[in-house]
């Protein structure tokens, strides 16, 4: 199966129907398999993945580093995206801060460059939003980049509708990257609705509720030591047994039809795209060949009235936070 394509937003490139994150090939979910990895840039690529999701964070620039090579090798037929905003230090691991700037992004989009070994960003997303920066700023210095060639279209993450409105007035804005599966849904408030009018592309990303939702674990003790996960709220003591109650309903729809409870989720979000009118172009992460097969399956899969029905309450249900510190979500803004 070749995934059916779609115009990430009006203007924006045409792209297969799910893209692939790449994040978990270099840190934050435990172990991970260089050649595995590498061998599933390929495979998706083979399916008719085309968007390809990075960012200078990702194992503080590892990620750009390891999937360059096949960038370079496929530069034709990959869209090719990367991020900056979120500003980490060698010196203290733990930091995270958030940088929208400027300089920081005219330092940045450099940087991102000589690692991916490429000489133009497909597209180029301010990760984080930082508000003491006035965003006309931000997005004036990004469009600077569009002019100067070494972007080709802008993206946002995590900003209310307000900010995306704003953003897509001083320059046209192609994706919208946040967070959103059956879990997780509150950017349907203001960023979805918003998203729709503007014509500008939804990119979901942990669609699959950082696996959570396939059933991979059910509590955040079961993880290795070094993993990220185990910092999210949703994940620890009495919200994981609430939240891990919550799948059911997903894994008896798998069930009933004969596919596998990501496929359910995943099929969930591609179907967003009709509820809300505007283009979802779903990135799961996965470092596994196995896995990339399972998910660009779920791309065809469709969910009848009934079965949508039934996953309707689940993410009213969910118990704490996405993140630790939600200051740098657009639920955190609104």
């Amino acid at each position: 199966m070749t995934l059916p394509t779609t115009a990430l937003g009006t203007g924006g490139p045409v792209v297969g129907s799910q893209g692939l994150g790449c994040m978990g090939m270099s840190e934050f979910y435990g172990p991970t398999d260089t050649a595995e990895a590498l061998a599933t840039l390929d495979a998706a690529l083979a399916a008719g993945v085309t968007l390809f999701d990075t960012a200078d964070v990702y194992g503080s620039g590892h990620n750009e580093e390891l999937i360059g090579p096949f960038v370079r090798a496929n530069r034709d037929r990959v869209v090719l995206a990367t991020k900056f905003a979120i500003e980490r230090r060698a010196d203290d691991p733990s930091y995270r801060g958030v940088r929208n700037d400027p300089a920081y992004v005219r330092a940045a989009v450099d940087a991102s460059l000589r690692r991916l070994g490429v000489e133009v960003i497909d597209l180029y997303y301010m990760h984080r939003r930082d508000p003491r920066v006035p965003l006309a700023e931000s997005v004036g210095a990004m469009a600077e980049l569009v002019q100067a060639g070494k972007v080709r279209h802008l993206g946002l993450s995590e900003v209310t509708g307000d900010e995306l409105r704003a953003a897509h007035a001083v320059h046209p804005i192609a994706a919208l990257q946040s967070e959103w599966s059956v879990f997780s849904r509150d950017v349907e408030r203001t960023a979805v609705p918003a998203a729709a009018e503007l014509g500008v592309a939804f990119v979901p990303y942990s669609p699959l509720g950082r696996g959570f939702l396939t059933g991979a674990f059910t509590a955040a003790e079961q993880l290795a030591a070094d993993d990220y996960r185990r910092s999210h709220p949703q994940f620890s003591g009495e919200n994981a047994a609430r939240n891990a109650a919550l799948v059911a309903p997903i894994q008896k729809v798998a069930a009933e039809r004969g596919v596998t409870a990501a496929q359910v989720a995943l099929a969930w979000v591609h179907q967003r795209a009709e509820v809300h009118g505007l283009t979802v172009v779903p990135i799961p992460g996965t470092r596994k060949r196995t896995r990339l097969a399972e998910n660009t399956a779920a791309a065809t899969l469709r969910l009848t009235a009934a079965e949508l029905a039934a996953l309707e309450p689940v993410a009213g249900q969910v118990t704490g936070d996405r993140y630790a510190d939600m200051t740098f979500t657009s639920a955190g803004r609104e």
